[in-house]
């Protein structure tokens, strides 16, 4: 084992786990770091406020749009996501901020990664969309793991572990979870522009629905991936661990966008239309909150039982 830093260069003066630490960045591992948590729960109240604004815009003012300002308004509220989850992070985390810079590179990475690579196979190789939805269940769960969910969610998780994972701005374990979340929010938006495109637009209340909702769905699962990563840079993992993270993302993915899709066609409600966008709304709201809450506690767990634990031997 070097005798280094495992994040810098510097002498290693603490133990943690199988690694060694410099003072700072020992002390700075162990942070509890709340404004990630805190800046995911404001979003996920100022996005449910951004829908119930649209779709009161939309009601009061019945605009008529033509085909290009419909295709321009769908393109913009698909961006408005990233934009106020990215403003909530940085004010909440303000006193130690990840790198304004670095943060953005990865929000454009993911959309990068999802527009080159992760929309032409799923849609163009494999053809989903004209096979997959009208599979019987099991080819339903199955083509949603292995081909949408393990390209989407393998994707996300190489756009941090071949950049940032290997830099010293990777320092603290929740940084899995912020980098991944950046990346999971671009893919988002690339995928949600992609819908706008390919539909000619979108009717305003519904669509703000549907982009929210893919939007929080996907920085979930990117989520559950900084999880494992963060554990793997600070920790000595077996060689399972990481597909078993992405493989999580990936069946949480599947799992997800199948019960939306039979939300869609009515199989899990007995009520109107309307109602079912929000009943898929309220499960990516679930879902996201679960999910906060679970790494949030799971990591600072993380980090006592390892603190703990090397005292005991010390």
């Amino acid at each position: 084992m070097s005798d280094s830093c495992r994040i810098c260069s510097q002498p290693g003066t603490h133990k943690m786990g199988a690694y060694l630490f410099c003072d700072v960045h020992y002390h700075r591992v162990q942070r509890k770091r709340s404004g990630v948590w805190q800046a995911d729960v404001a979003s996920i109240m100022l996005l449910i406020v951004f829908i119930l604004l649209i779709i009161g815009l939309e009601q009061w003012l019945q605009p008529v749009f033509s085909p290009a300002s419909l295709l321009a308004a769908g393109v913009i509220m698909a961006v408005v996501p990233a934009i106020i989850w990215l403003a909530f992070f940085y004010r909440r985390d303000r006193m130690e901020p990840e790198p304004k810079g670095l943060v953005l590179q990865m929000y454009l990475m993911g959309g990068l990664l999802a527009a080159a690579v992760g929309i032409p196979l799923v849609e163009e190789l494999f053809g989903v969309s004209s096979w997959l939805s009208g599979s019987p269940v099991w080819a339903q769960l199955l083509g949603g793991l292995l081909i949408v969910g393990m390209t989407h969610e393998f994707l996300k998780y190489a756009a941090v572990r071949f950049s940032v994972y290997n830099s010293q701005e990777f320092d603290e374990c929740s940084d899995g979870v912020v980098y991944m979340t950046a990346v999971g929010l671009g893919y988002a938006t690339v995928l949600n522009i992609n819908f706008v495109a390919a539909s000619g637009g979108v009717a305003l209340g519904s669509g703000a629905i549907r982009i929210v909702l893919t939007t929080l769905a996907h920085a979930a699962f990117a989520g559950v991936t900084g999880y494992f990563l963060g554990r793997q840079k600070f920790e000595e993992r077996p060689l399972w661990w990481m597909p078993a993270g992405v493989l999580s993302a990936a069946a949480l993915n599947s799992l997800f966008f199948f019960f939306r899709g039979m939300l869609s066609q009515g199989s899990l409600s007995d009520y109107g239309g309307m109602a079912r966008p929000w009943i898929g709304l309220a499960l990516a709201v679930v879902l996201t909150a679960v999910v906060t809450l679970f790494l949030s506690r799971a990591i600072h767990r993380d980090i006592q039982a390892l603190l703990a634990a090397e005292e005991g031997s010390s």
